[in-house]
């Protein structure tokens, strides 16, 4: 075995572990995130760390499970090699891991790894201490078996190697662990999950599913050209499945069927007022009220939007009725942290680490730049909420946003007072 202890600092130990465990981030139920600490230049020895180990960590943020932040939190169905069960039931688990390494003579702390990794159980389904192999004693190996924590051995080629397979928990789900599943669901926005911003193409989807004829065909003669766009947002509304034998109408999108049946008596009478409606300007609900409806209904179902129409509901009653984005992200921030960034924040090492410090918190000055925020939130999201008629104001590319100025308000705001 090749000698490990000038190279396995924390961060390389964690960016060994990280290409174990998650080598292909854009399988599907998959995402991970590294602490905001290891997004700085410098290590705690003042080492610096490498942009390429820097490049393999990211995306950052600051999640909190149990009484701290691990190193690494993620999502994604578990080879059968590193676990003491096979099957974890339907949902991939959430998965812990905290890292040591040494620090310039310093050996690393296994056993304080051990217990800040059991200490995420509470809201992880399994927790990993990873750390350089000749570190491992058999002390490490008994109490981390007590605790039921597994053990990652990462020797000084970086192979990593299961040295102990932890059970599989259920657990408590918060609101740190439900933002890094939403990012690994067909509804996350950690890549460009939608191109068109007008919801019309995307509820015409299930309505071609439904036709006789080809989807392909209907929907690009219909209503869009930009067919894969379309059915891509389809899936990301929950509109639709997209399985190995074919797309599948989720319920959401039976339930618009259902409705263009009613009141058209047929998918295909639907489809020609969609074909009325190419390259139309008005705001969706005012064009078509009853389709408005439906699109309002859609866009509520996800869950970003719940979360926006609650906190802008809230800084309404607290006097603050027309928030910028600087605005809104530092106030959602506060009540949200890991959901916010996941939702508003591109997933980049330079861009995360220019927004958030070592602690996770928010550099102010950094949110006055548009280029850091979420293309598929800031300008595709918004403008479908604007479409739906939740929101004041549509949406803008983040080459073109002027976060100070881009308001973010609910067209019907609540009276707090009724």
């Amino acid at each position: 075995m090749a000698s490990a202890a000038p190279e396995l600092t924390e961060p390389h130990v964690l960016a060994h572990t990280k290409r174990r465990l998650f080598p292909d981030e854009d399988t599907e139920n998959t995402y991970a995130v590294v602490d905001t600490q290891f997004a700085q230049e410098r290590w705690i020895d003042d080492q610096r760390i490498d942009d390429e180990v820097r490049d393999r960590l990211a995306p950052f943020n600051h999640v909190q499970l149990g009484s701290g932040y691990p190193d690494l939190v993620g999502v994604r169905p578990v080879d059968n090699d590193l676990l003491a069960v096979d099957r974890v039931g339907e949902e991939p688990p959430l998965i812990a891991i905290e890292a040591k390494g040494y620090t310039g003579t310093q050996r690393p702390d296994v056993e304080r790894g051990i217990v800040q990794a059991y200490d995420r159980l509470g809201e992880a389904n399994v927790a990993f201490l990873a750390a350089p192999q000749d570190s491992l004693s058999q002390s490490a190996r008994t109490l981390a078996r007590e605790l039921n924590v597994g053990i990652l051995a990462v020797d000084g080629d970086g192979a990593v190697t299961a040295a102990l397979e932890p059970r599989v928990v259920g657990n408590r789900t918060s609101s740190e662990v439900s933002a890094i599943r939403f990012q690994a669901s067909a509804q996350g926005v950690a890549d460009t999950n939608f191109s068109l911003n007008h919801p019309k193409n995307y509820l015409a989807y299930p309505l071609a599913v439904y036709h006789e004829a080809r989807t392909e065909d209907v929907l690009a003669e219909r209503v869009v050209k930009a067919v894969d766009g379309a059915r891509t947002g389809a899936e990301f509304l929950d509109l639709i499945a997209v399985e190995p034998d074919g797309v599948q109408l989720r319920p959401l999108g039976r339930e618009v069927v259902r409705f263009a049946l009613r009141e058209y008596g047929s998918v295909d009478a639907a489809l020609d007022g969609f074909a009325d409606w190419k390259r139309s300007r008005t705001r969706f609900c005012d064009l078509a009220p009853t389709w408005g409806q439906v699109a309002r209904r859609v866009v509520y179902e996800y869950p970003g939007t719940k979360l926006l129409v609650e906190e802008l509901q809230t800084m309404h009653d607290d006097g603050i009725p027309e928030p910028s984005i600087v605005e809104l992200v530092e106030y959602l921030h506060d009540q949200s942290p890991t959901f916010t960034v996941e939702l508003f924040i591109r997933g980049t090492d330079d861009v995360r680490q220019r927004v958030l410090d070592a602690d996770g918190d928010l550099q102010r000055d950094q949110l006055e730049n548009g280029d850091v925020y979420h293309s598929p939130t800031v300008f595709q999201l918004k403008t479908m909420l604007y479409h739906a008629g939740i929101l004041t104001e549509s949406g803008v590319e983040p080459s073109n946003l002027d976060p100070t100025r881009d308001e973010w308000a609910l067209r019907e705001p609540l009276d707090r007072f009724r």
